[in-house]
């Protein structure tokens, strides 16, 4: 199938569906989730029968302010799927999908780290790649850019990212 094939059929289900760069999408809200990825996956026509990957992006100014993206492949037909749910900023929560998709764990768990956002009923929500006392979340924007300054053997030096004049994570 097409991607604006997939496209129209998902749209008569869930409206807020579209397609970019031939890539499908699929807004749901997060207490559809489950329910949603459950559905593509035991769907015979599209079999999105694996979850290559879960993001999330940041959006301060926005709401909902974080976004959670659920890239799906169907192994049977080759074409992919992204589900997409939003996630308030006052408290950033969605279900685990580990029980649909085990490689949901470590996914989940990577984005708990980077981001804040909590999966309810994951078996292990943990920090993944950041020290277990970090404090904050380094991929949110309100989060500094950081960085260490570059020394030059001529005694010359850079700042970090974040301190140099007209530069910073504002």
């Amino acid at each position: 199938m097409r991607p604006e094939q997939i496209a129209e059929r998902l749209a008569q289900r869930y409206p807020d569906t579209f397609v970019a760069r031939e890539e499908v999408t699929v807004t749901v809200e997060p207490e559809a989730l489950l329910a949603t990825l459950e559905e593509m996956r035991t769907d015979e026509e599209l079999s999105f029968d694996w979850l290559s990957d879960v993001s999330a992006t940041d959006w301060p100014d926005r709401s909902p302010r974080f976004w959670v993206a659920y890239h799906l492949y169907s192994t049977a037909f080759r074409h992919r799927l992204r589900i997409k749910v939003g996630v308030e900023e006052n408290e950033p929560r969605v279900a685990s999908v580990t029980g649909l998709f085990p490689t949901a764990n470590w996914l989940e768990r990577e984005v708990f780290d980077l981001m804040g956002i909590v999966f309810d009923d994951h078996p292990d929500l943990r920090r993944i790649l950041m020290p277990d006392d970090w404090e904050g979340y380094p991929h949110r924007k309100t989060e500094g850019m950081g960085g260490v300054t570059t020394r030059f053997k001529n005694g010359a030096f850079i700042p970090p990212v974040d301190e140099r004049i007209g530069g910073g994570s504002s």
